[in-house]
């Protein structure tokens, strides 16, 4: 796989990742839901499980771009991004809901938003 392909990979196992938490978190209301229920803190544990897996592919692809493609959208705190996988893989069995719920609901939007750019940006032909 060329180094371009791997890029556009990566970028879409991020946006399937970031639609799963999407869905996921969708009947959740607030941190409090998180933990009402058996629901609830298996919906905390896959939405964890994908901003782990965000944050550790973000982490490859800023890797094998040199930090190029990332930089290319400075208005992105990318560093929390990658950063928030070290917080969840690192606290073990003390995931903190509301942490969780507002980075779901705040802070995941802009960078959503820059790889889709990224994701299109790519695919568009060359001239």
């Amino acid at each position: 796989m060329s180094d371009g392909a791997l890029v556009r990979e990566l970028l879409e196992q991020i946006l399937l990742a970031t639609a799963r938490i999407e869905r996921r978190i969708a009947p959740i209301h607030g941190a409090e839901d998180f933990l009402a229920d058996d629901d609830g803190i298996d919906r905390l544990d896959a939405t964890c499980m994908m901003l782990i897996a965000v944050g550790e592919t973000l982490k490859k692809l800023d890797k094998i771009t040199g930090g190029a493609l990332l930089g290319r959208h400075p208005e992105v705190d990318w560093a929390g991004a990658k950063g928030m996988r070290d917080v969840i893989s690192h606290h073990d069995f003390h995931i903190d809901a509301e942490l969780v719920d507002g980075v779901c609901r705040d802070r995941l939007p802009g960078p959503i938003q820059a790889i889709r750019a990224m994701r299109d940006e790519l695919h568009e032909p060359r001239s």
